[in-house]
């Protein structure tokens, strides 16, 4: 009996150094090799039940059975039904273009695309009949547009499901009015008999006809909004794709009286009416409680998105500095990259694209800070027309991915402020027409109201675009080594400690030697108690 016991003993004290020593280190091994997440650690997809078929049949109803001379006449006779929606849609930013702003000394302003700049096409100031083509609006061409006339509302651009439906581009947002041709492409006058029998709610099409093409065309401005989400398979976006989810905008987008949740970052003072993850996946999706602890600070996206602009490029960069020059023959100047997006064009300047982008990342707490017209600038760094707000110590606050887009554009060096410039119209002043910034500087900033001194230059601007789209299958999401390794896609964070990206060679030799005389210790001291004991 005491034999066994002494042996029982024995077989308990080695368990236990083995248990003191190696185990701790056979588990930090498994830890740290583990850069691969296996599929059956993140739970599949949501099944979506879809709420916005249409219920209507409108080809039934006797007032649209007739022939419209104008989209005004089809509009009024939307109303004479839909009595309220009218009062509904005028509230909306998607009319008046613009939406309650806090300013830093807590005042509340209306901010929007009505009176702010960007670094793609700068802004809709004197612009208007350009710009509005993808305004819910007909004829918004200058200052004198009716934002109170009911009949100016476009119904049929967000309804329309034939697909047949265009508003004319340079037309202040109405449609051709006959065979009418644009960069290429043929413009016809709308079928409304066809239109009225495929009345519904919103298709991928109508939300993409401005979405899809924000900036001058297809993908330049968000990178991750672009035409082919209309049509693609799982490997491009898993919620929108055929083979997917087969998920259209409104699905996500949801509406209450014509209200659409999800609000552009660049002009958020609050963090609200948003579209997020958890509404459907739950605030912890996975089965794995570490990559779930993971969700407090790091967005779904971040992970979840590695790459956008998967299918056509988007533009990175743009410098109107370079605009203005010709061919030989006084023509025009056109050139493509390798892919066959434009490279140069004498009315816009010189462009950068980018296919299979690798997102930049910052901290975000839903909300965010935009130039205002008028204000200084600090020309000795480039200029943020937008800035999103968080950081690690703020709790609402967590990574996300980025698109960034830099431009070099026009502002005033005597005052120090951005400039609107003309661009578009036939007059003496427009520069598209006449190709003279010093003109197009004058008008656009007399039509805001601005005070220009006369004397002009170019700055290097920057603004940030939040990726929320083209959610890639959950086998192709980042791994653990993505972001801790000395290689981390989160290298431009700072102000917090990373495992494996941050790292100090001396501290990590002594740490090391720690633990090597540490488990020597533990080792030795085993040895003794049971050599002791015999």
């Amino acid at each position: 009996m005491l034999l066994i016991k002494k042996s029982r003993e024995r077989f308990f004290r080695l368990l236990s150094l083995f248990i003191a020593i190696l185990l701790p280190w056979v588990l930090g091994i498994l830890y740290l090799s583990k850069d691969k997440i296996s599929e059956g650690d993140v739970l599949t997809e949501v099944n979506f039940k879809y709420d916005t078929m249409p219920r209507v049949d409108h080809s039934k109803f006797g007032i649209l059975n007739r022939d419209f001379k104008s989209p005004q006449e089809l509009t009024q006779a939307c109303l004479a039904c839909h009595n309220m929606t009218a009062h509904d849609v005028m509230q909306t930013s998607h009319w008046k273009w613009t939406r309650d702003y806090v300013t830093d000394e807590g005042d509340t302003m209306q901010l929007g695309k009505k009176n702010i700049i960007n670094n793609f096409c700068i802004g809709i100031g004197s612009n208007e009949a350009r710009c509005t083509s993808c305004h819910i609006g007909y004829g918004w061409k200058d200052d004198n547009f009716d934002f109170d006339d009911p009949l100016n509302i476009d119904c049929i651009v967000c309804h329309d499901r034939s697909g047949s439906y265009k508003k004319f581009p340079t037309m202040a947002g109405y449609p051709a009015d006959t065979e009418m041709v644009f960069g290429g492409v043929k413009y016809s006058p709308p079928d409304y008999q066809n239109i009225v029998k495929n009345i519904g709610s919103p298709t991928n099409q109508n939300c993409g006809s401005c979405h899809f093409v924000g900036g001058g065309g297809n993908n330049v401005k968000h990178g991750d909004i672009a035409n082919e989400l209309k049509d693609i398979s799982r490997e491009v976006d898993v919620h929108m794709a055929r083979d997917g989810g087969n998920m259209s905008c409104v699905d996500c987008h949801k509406t209450d009286r014509h209200q659409i949740s999800g609000k552009l970052y660049s002009i958020a003072s609050t963090d609200t009416n948003r579209v997020s993850c958890a509404q459907c996946h739950s605030g912890s999706p996975h089965k794995d409680k570490i990559l779930n602890q993971h969700t407090a600070k790091i967005a779904c996206q971040t992970c979840h998105i590695p790459t956008f602009a998967k299918v056509s490029a988007t533009k990175t960069h743009w410098d109107w500095s370079t605009a203005g020059q010709f061919n030989d023959d006084g023509s025009l100047k056109i050139e493509k990259d390798s892919m066959g997006n434009l490279s140069y064009h004498s009315m816009k300047g010189s462009f950068v694209w980018e296919k299979n982008v690798i997102p930049e990342y910052q901290w975000f707490n839903g909300k965010a800070r935009h130039y205002v017209l008028g204000q200084k600038i600090d020309t000795s760094a480039v200029v943020r027309l937008n800035e999103l707000e968080g950081g690690y110590e703020d709790p609402n606050s967590k990574i996300i991915p980025m698109k960034v887009h830099r431009a070099k554009q026009i502002y005033d060096n005597v005052n120090n402020t951005m400039i609107l410039p003309h661009l578009f119209g036939k007059d003496t002043s427009s520069y598209w027409k006449n190709f003279d910034w010093q003109k197009a500087a004058t008008a656009g900033m007399e039509a805001a109201g601005l005070e220009y001194s006369g004397s002009y230059g170019f700055v290097e601007t920057v603004m940030y675009w939040p990726i929320n789209h083209m959610v890639a299958p959950k086998e192709e999401s980042l791994q653990c080594a993505d972001c801790h390794s000395e290689n981390s896609r989160l290298a431009g964070l700072d102000g917090f400690y990373l495992s494996r990206r941050d790292r100090n060679s001396t501290l990590d030799l002594m740490g090391f030697i720690m633990i090597v005389l540490a488990g020597l210790g533990v080792a030795i001291h085993g040895f003794l108690r049971i050599s002791g004991k015999k």
